[in-house]
């Protein structure tokens, strides 16, 4: 357990491409959004979840779990950024971690990769054969950056103008985010799969 890291789940997407709410759908065994919070509580002393559309159902999932703090964005229609900059108006600690919700592939021996990496380094970020991928991990020191980002920009611009280390780790599942039909079915083998190791 790492105190001085905070967890940032983005919960707060439509699911537009997927047809169905992506952050309850049972994928290995329960809700896909589940499996992201498992992997930052591991190594985080506290996730900040951040919920939009269907903010209801994903502060169910969450109702009652010690060291989660539910922060709904309503302005969730404008985009990802928005959910990011909502998030991280709640971090306390001195660096933290953003993970879409919907990449439930990422395993909390990534994230204890990256705090491995992150001593002298602003930002962290995982790649996969080459491939740059999730969770990234920033300095909080940065919180004010993001929250000037104007909403048509993106974190991948925040990212390219700070000072980023990439890691190269050995598991596809920084690059694996669930949109369809299709990917939930091959999410839900590799995570069965994964529970019979």
């Amino acid at each position: 357990m790492a105190p001085e890291v905070d967890g940032v789940l983005l919960a707060g997407g439509c699911s537009c491409r997927a047809g169905f709410f992506k952050m309850t759908a049972p994928v290995g065994g329960m809700p896909l959004l589940l499996w992201g919070l498992e992997s930052l509580a591991a190594v985080c002393s506290r996730v900040i979840v951040v919920a939009g559309h269907g903010a209801d159902q994903v502060e169910e999932l969450v109702a009652g779990m010690r060291g989660v703090d539910l922060v709904v964005n309503r302005d969730f229609a404008a985009g990802m950024l928005s959910s990011v900059q909502a998030g991280v108006r709640r971090v306390r600690a001195g660096r933290f971690f953003l993970l879409p919700g919907d990449m439930p592939l990422v395993r909390a021996a990534v994230l204890r990769r990256l705090l491995e990496t992150a001593q002298d380094a602003g930002i962290v970020v995982p790649a996969c054969a080459g491939r740059r991928g999730h969770p990234v991990l920033l300095p909080a020191a940065l919180i004010p950056d993001i929250i000037a980002e104007p909403p048509d920009s993106n974190l991948g611009n925040i990212i390219r103008r700070g000072n980023s280390v990439v890691v190269e780790v050995d598991d596809p599942g920084v690059l694996a985010d669930l949109d369809t039909p299709a990917d939930l079915e091959r999410i839900d083998a590799a995570l069965r799969a994964r529970r019979r190791e």
